[in-house]
């Protein structure tokens, strides 16, 4: 037995966790149960283990924790007596094998798990909440207090995705291959959104989240691991590296928000970017381009950039230009306008934004009177640009952008 620190431990439940959940759910299906007795198992392990040292199988005593609670809770129901024999059984499987004797090899069902939380009956809401709670090991408390709900309304979410999951009778297996692709990108986008919640939070006192953004980092490597060759998922993983390598430089004193163009570039994490860079560029040269892909690109442009003023603007542009050809979105035309400004002048940029601010999409998005703020300042529109700050800093659910949106309002 060892004893290592505390934080030690936390990592470890953190990565057993999603491996003893499909385990369980792989032998004996039941989902919501086994993923209640896992979250027994890792409390368990949580008191324990700090004061009595980690077993040298860890991964062993938790299936057999976990077990155990399963059989307790089938023996409670009468109505699933007949189960408790299998269950009983195939318990012996999980246990940890005695001192001398061979441990069995592993199976990681965390990919399973992942596409099982993505699948997609359940709401993005509830994918995002279920993939946090089963895969991220998170409580009911820390999911609502990053989304900034109630406890209990984040913990009927929870249930109601379990609910969904076993009324709808799906199988804790891969999908057929023709689906794989389709759920793989539901999949990523999920811990897109979860990533970007972290990195710039909907509504709040705060900017970011970091621990949540560094989670959605965790999990994206443990879905890089696991899919390798996957182009879009090494992109993903290297947008989400690079971006949240400048999370030190992007508030100042009392969380005031400091834009790209203002941060000191000497707190940005370089061992984070140098990651970052390989990624994609091994990403972009071994595998079919995608929109992750372009996105790490684009943000490895201004990481390069040894200031403001160096950035490779016309790069940016043509990037953009790329990424919207082949996968139009709303955001990535409002961010190319703002790439037409930089790499051609504010007059381009308002022409670009005219003839897209009419989309039913951005209606109503503070992220658009913002950009027609910014082009009108480089313009020399102190006026226009003053009343187009005031309009997105009221639109804006985030205090701190509100905040920054009122002070370059009153700047004008």
């Amino acid at each position: 037995m060892t004893a290592p620190e505390t934080p030690g431990i936390e990592d470890l439940l953190r990565q057993l966790g999603p491996q003893v959940l499909g385990a369980l759910t792989r032998r004996h299906g039941q989902f919501e149960a086994c993923e209640d007795a896992t979250q027994e198992a890792l409390l368990a392990a949580a008191r324990q283990w700090p004061e009595q040292g980690v077993p040298e199988q860890p991964r062993g005593w938790l299936l057999a924790v976990a077990t155990r609670r399963l059989i307790d809770e089938i023996r409670a129901d009468r109505s699933r007596r007949a189960r408790e024999e299998d269950v009983t059984a195939e318990s012996a499987q999980l246990c940890e094998p005695a001192p001398g004797e061979p441990q069995p090899p592993q199976h990681d069902d965390t990919l399973t798990l992942l596409f099982l939380c993505c699948h997609p009956v359940l709401t993005p809401a509830s994918q995002i909440a279920l993939t946090l709670r089963a895969v991220g090991g998170l409580t009911t408390a820390e999911i609502a207090s990053a989304f900034l709900v109630p406890e209990t309304t984040m913990a009927q979410r929870i249930s109601r995705a379990k609910q969904t999951i076993k009324a709808g009778g799906m199988r804790f297996e891969l999908p057929e291959p023709d689906q794989r692709a389709e759920r793989l990108r539901a999949v990523r986008h999920v811990l897109y959104l979860i990533f970007n919640e972290g990195y710039t939070t909907s509504a709040g006192h705060d900017l970011q989240r970091v621990e949540l953004a560094a989670e959605a980092i965790r999990l994206t490597r443990m879905l890089h691991r696991l899919l390798p060759a996957d182009g879009e998922t090494a992109g993903l993983l290297a947008l989400m590296v690079l971006t949240h390598a400048r999370r030190h430089a992007r508030t100042g004193p009392g969380g005031v928000l400091i834009v790209l163009a203002d941060q000191d570039r000497s707190l940005w994490e370089r061992q984070e970017i140098e990651q970052g860079l390989g990624l994609i560029e091994q990403a972009l040269t071994t595998a079919a381009i995608g929109p992750y892909q372009l996105q790490a690109a684009i943000a490895a442009v201004h990481c390069e950039a040894p200031s403001a003023g160096q950035t490779d603007w016309p790069q940016i542009l043509a990037l953009y230009t790329l990424l919207e050809r082949i996968a139009p979105n709303p955001m990535f035309a409002l961010n190319r306008v703002v790439a037409v400004a930089m790499a051609k002048d504010p007059q381009a940029g308002l022409a670009a934004l005219a003839a897209i601010e009419e989309d039913s999409r951005l209606a109503g998005h503070h992220r658009v009177a913002s950009v027609r703020a910014h082009l009108l300042d480089l313009a020399g529109d102190r006026a226009g640009a003053a009343a187009a700050y005031r309009a997105a800093a009221r639109l804006t659910t985030s205090l701190p952008e509100r905040r920054y949106l009122e002070a370059r309002a009153a700047r004008m």
